[in-house]
C-alpha cells in the first residue's frame, strides 16, 4: 500500500498551507522564501522564515489522520510518500516515510547536497559545514530537482493500493506519481476540495473530506480488502 500525503493532512495539526491563501505562506510570497532566487536575494529572510516554521512544528502534534495510517500497519505494508517537510508521520509512529520535498528538522551544506545534519534550533548565517560552507534548510525549493522522485515512482509502481490524502495535485512531479501505479489497483483520493483527476484508468474513489474524517471512512473500507 502506497500513501501520498500533502499539506492537507498536516493542516489539522495547525500547520498552515499556502494553497488556500493566494500563494502566501504564513504571509510570505513563496517565491521569496522557497526558491533558490529568494535565497540568493535575501538569505536572512529565508533563514528566519524556516526558523519560525521549525519552532511552530515543535508546538504541534500528529492528528487522527496520521494515527490511522499508523494503525493500518497492523494489517498492511504501508509506505508513505509525503510532500510535507514536517515530521508528523514519524512522530505518530509510521515506520516507512519518504520525504519528497525535504525535511524541516534537517539542514544541508550549500555546496554538498549529501552533507545533511539533524537540526532543531535556529539556523543562522555563519552556521557552516566542516568545509566552512554556509548551511541551508534541507528543503527542495521550487525550481530545484527532487532527488527522491525515482524512489517514489518505484514505490508507487509496486503498490497494490494507492491512497492520496490532502493534496491539490498541483505540484509536480509529485502530482504525476499516481500515473505510475498499476492500472488495475484501486486509488482513493481524500480531500475536502478534491482536484479533478483526468485520464486515470484505475478504479478511483474520491472521499470529499478532511484527512482524519476521510481516513476513518477509508479504514472501514480497507478492512473489506483483507
Amino acid at each position: 500500500m502506497s500513501v501520498l500525503t500533502g499539506a492537507g493532512i498536516s493542516a489539522e495539526s495547525g500547520i498552515k498551507t499556502f494553497r488556500d491563501s493566494d500563494g502566501l505562506w504564513e504571509g510570505h510570497n513563496v517565491m521569496d522564501v522557497a526558491t533558490p532566487e529568494g535565497w540568493r536575494k535575501n538569505p536572512t529572510l529565508v533563514l528566519d522564515f524556516y526558523n519560525q516554521r521549525r519552532k511552530q512544528l515543535q508546538e504541534v502534534k500528529p492528528n487522527l489522520g496520521h494515527q490511522i495510517l499508523v494503525e493500518l500497519e497492523a494489517d498492511f505494508e504501508v509506505r508513505i510518500i509525503t510532500q510535507n517537510v514536517d515530521d508528523l508521520h514519524e512522530r505518530a509512529g509510521s515506520s516507512n516515510v519518504l520525504h519528497l520535498h525535504g525535511e524541516l528538522l534537517k539542514v544541508r551544506s550549500t555546496k554538498d547536497n549529501n552533507y545533511i545534519l539533524d537540526w532543531k534550533n535556529d539556523l543562522n548565517l555563519g552556521d557552516l559545514d566542516e568545509n566552512k560552507n554556509q548551511l541551508r534548510p534541507h528543503i527542495v525549493w521550487f525550481g530545484e530537482d527532487v532527488p527522491a522522485i525515482e524512489n517514489a515512482v518505484e514505490i508507487v509502481a509496486k503498490a497494490d493500493v494507492l491512497i492520496i490524502i490532502g493534496t491539490s495535485l498541483q505540484v509536480y512531479p509529485a502530482a504525476s506519481l499516481m500515473n505510475f501505479a498499476n492500472q488495475t489497483i484501486p486509488v482513493y483520493y481524500i480531500d475536502p476540495k478534491p482536484a479533478t483527476v483526468y485520464d486515470l484508468p484505475n478504479p478511483l474513489e474520491i472521499i470529499e473530506a478532511i484527512g482524519s474524517e476521510g481516513m476513518k471512512i477509508l479504514q472501514k473500507e480497507l478492512k473489506k480488502l483483507q
